[in-house]
């Protein structure tokens, strides 16, 4: 991997093919291709520019010929088509760059140095290839070089002033033609030139010179009236005059093409901030990464296309083979050909963009906001797969420490029941009455407390898989409340109750609510200390009844407050062999099935209150 700026490139050779729509674009094509298959993996990319966004007449031929090759074809809008071939060649991470021999005629190429010579002079690291055709030098021009950087507004303000303010300076100036001495008219005809030059630029502002130049001949300048100078200095003077009109222009449009670019690099930091901050924040969705880059660039749709299969050389315009994964805006482009912009991520991935072809000025930015939602979008289909193994993950937790906890737990009532049935099987041992009454009673306590706990897991099993049957009646807690106590065996005297008969039926289970009730006064008498009855109180609230039990046991701090309803975990626990820890995780669970609460408080006075709410039947 290769690294330019802040992007990660793939080390790997990417050919360029400047085009023109020339009839030599056949033969720059093909020479590219070949260059492009002498390096394994090598990608052609086609690219043409254009000061307007407009393609030209051959063009669609050799976009198909380019596809067939196995390349991609682009279209980038730029006012400098040298500069502008060199931003998309960076902008891409090209090694090599194909152009065709200049077309234009000998006299030309004397005049300015050309497309061709300039690109030589900015490429860099870039490999540049000059491939000669059978058009070079027949005089057909291909690109222009550059245009001004000033906007057609200030353009034509200018060409106004030259055609039109000239003259009628004059024109004002013509009165006052003997009071007003020859140099003083020349520097007011000069500051008018320098206006135009300010405004619009060199080719008003030698117009303007010219023609000021021309009426300063005509009627200031001896022998008035004619187009001819008497005194040498009045031409030097002509001629000063229209340097410095040339001298303002070009520095004037030497400024606004800096300004200009110095406007898109700070637009372009703040829009990668924007970005940069756009991913911290956590929003680096898919949906909203398109979204950004279609309002930004003033685009009409947005796509993040992937393939179906393998690449092959001819699916950029088959839409069967691409699928839309993210879309914003109106129609989107179904396969790479029918889009205006295209920025390959990888084999897979593909960004297109239509409603204008993108600048070249632009390539990066496109390329970073590429880049990010391919990163999103692995991000997005990561925490899809992570959402869909949590449950699974949980589960496995759960069978982990149910495992570590029910080795105990099961363990224990079955040796107890098994060494109490063993003693009385014994052929060798008389036992008396109540010895045989003790052991089968030792037998029969360790039975029932493994059946509440094969009862408990097998409805926490219930309640986890959704399947646990409920069926909801108007139900008494005075009528439920003593069936939970008699469930407590011997610590049945530990609890005392306050549960009036006055209070008003609730919506529950009644089942359920006996094992709810039961699980939270076992829990509360084992963390009571010796002596200390745990208190169950009820009482109505509005359109809810609260049943409190409450023991004056250590109590938990309020921060571990969701610790205690973890199945197979009891608070404070180092290990499970304490117990299976299901009673309050399996209470709550109940709880909510019945359309109810389940919350811990503090005792007044020390210890834990469980808040048990339920609706009153209406």
């Amino acid at each position: 991997m290769s690294e330019v700026g802040e992007v990660t490139w793939e080390a790997r050779e990417r050919v360029v093919v400047a085009l023109t729509g020339g009839p030599e674009g056949d033969t720059l094509v093909r020479r590219a291709a070949r260059i492009a298959a002498r390096n394994q993996d090598a990608d052609l990319l086609a690219v043409h520019v254009t000061p307007a966004d407009a393609d030209a007449p051959g063009l669609a031929r050799l976009r198909a010929l380019v596809e067939s090759l196995g390349g991609s074809y682009h279209h980038v809008v730029g006012e400098d088509v040298p500069r502008a071939l060199i931003d998309f060649a960076r902008g891409v991470n090209a090694t090599q760059l194909v152009l065709g021999a200049s077309r234009r005629g000998r006299f030309a190429q004397i005049m300015s140095r050309g497309v061709g010579v300039t690109i030589i002079a900015l490429s860099g690291s870039i490999d540049v290839h000059m491939v000669t055709h059978e058009e070079a030098s027949r005089g057909r021009p291909g690109w222009s070089h550059g245009r001004t950087a000033l906007t057609p507004g200030r353009r034509v303000a200018g060409w106004v002033m030259a055609v039109a303010g000239i003259p009628a300076l004059t024109a004002v100036l013509l009165p006052a033609r003997g009071d007003l001495a020859p140099s003083s008219e020349m520097l007011l005809l000069l500051f008018a030139v320098v206006g135009v030059a300010l405004t619009g630029g060199m080719w008003p502002a030698l117009t303007a010179a010219v023609g000021a130049s021309l009426l300063l001949n005509l009627f200031y300048t001896p022998p008035v009236g004619l187009l001819a100078i008497a005194d040498p200095e009045n031409i030097l003077a002509l001629v000063v005059f229209v340097l410095v009109a040339v001298a303002v222009s070009v520095i004037v449009d030497i400024a606004a093409r800096r300004t200009r670019e110095a406007a898109r690099a700070t637009a372009e930091a703040e829009l990668l901030s924007t970005l940069a901050g756009h991913v911290l924040r956590g929003e680096a969705a898919v949906s909203s990464l398109l979204a950004r880059m279609r309002e930004t660039f003033g685009l009409t749709s947005v796509t993040l296309l992937e393939r179906r299969a393998e690449p092959s050389p001819d699916d950029l315009a088959e839409p069967e083979r691409w699928r839309i994964v993210a879309t914003s805006g109106g129609l989107p482009a179904t396969c790479p050909a029918a889009a205006d912009t295209v920025v390959v991520i990888d084999e897979q991935l593909v960004l297109t963009a239509r409603g204008r072809p993108s600048a070249a000025a632009d390539r990066r930015v496109l390329e970073a906001f590429a880049t990010e939602a391919a990163v999103a979008l692995r991000h997005e289909r990561l925490a899809r797969e992570a959402e869909r193994a949590r449950p699974l993950a949980a589960a496995d937790r759960m069978r982990t420490a149910l495992l570590a906890a029910v080795s105990h737990d099961l363990r224990t009532p079955l040796a107890s029941a098994k060494a109490a049935v063993d003693s009385l099987a014994e052929p060798g041992i008389v036992w008396s009455g109540q010895d045989r009454a003790e052991l089968l009673g030792a037998a029969r306590q360790s039975l029932a407390k493994l059946e509440r706990l094969v009862v408990n897991l097998l409805d926490m099993s219930r309640l986890q898989a959704g399947v646990l049957g409920v069926d909801l009646q108007p139900t008494s807690l005075a009528d439920v409340l003593p069936g939970a106590v008699d469930d407590l065996d011997r610590s049945r005297d530990r609890v005392e109750s306050a549960v009036g008969a006055e209070l008003p039926e609730v919506l529950a289970d009644p089942a359920l609510l006996e094992r709810v009730l039961a699980n939270l006064m076992a829990n509360a008498v084992r963390y009571s200390p010796p002596g200390e009855k745990v208190l169950v109180t009820a009482s109505r609230h509005a359109a809810q009844v609260e049943v409190r039990v409450a023991d004056r046991g250590p109590g938990i701090p309020r921060e571990a407050y969701e610790q205690v309803f973890l199945p197979f975990q009891r608070f404070g626990d180092r290990d499970n062999h304490a117990g299976v820890g299901l009673g309050l995780a399996l209470s709550r669970g109940l709880a909510e099935a019945m359309g109810g609460t389940l919350m811990p408080d503090r005792t007044p006075g020390g210890g834990l209150t469980m808040i048990l709410t339920l609706s009153v039947a209406s």
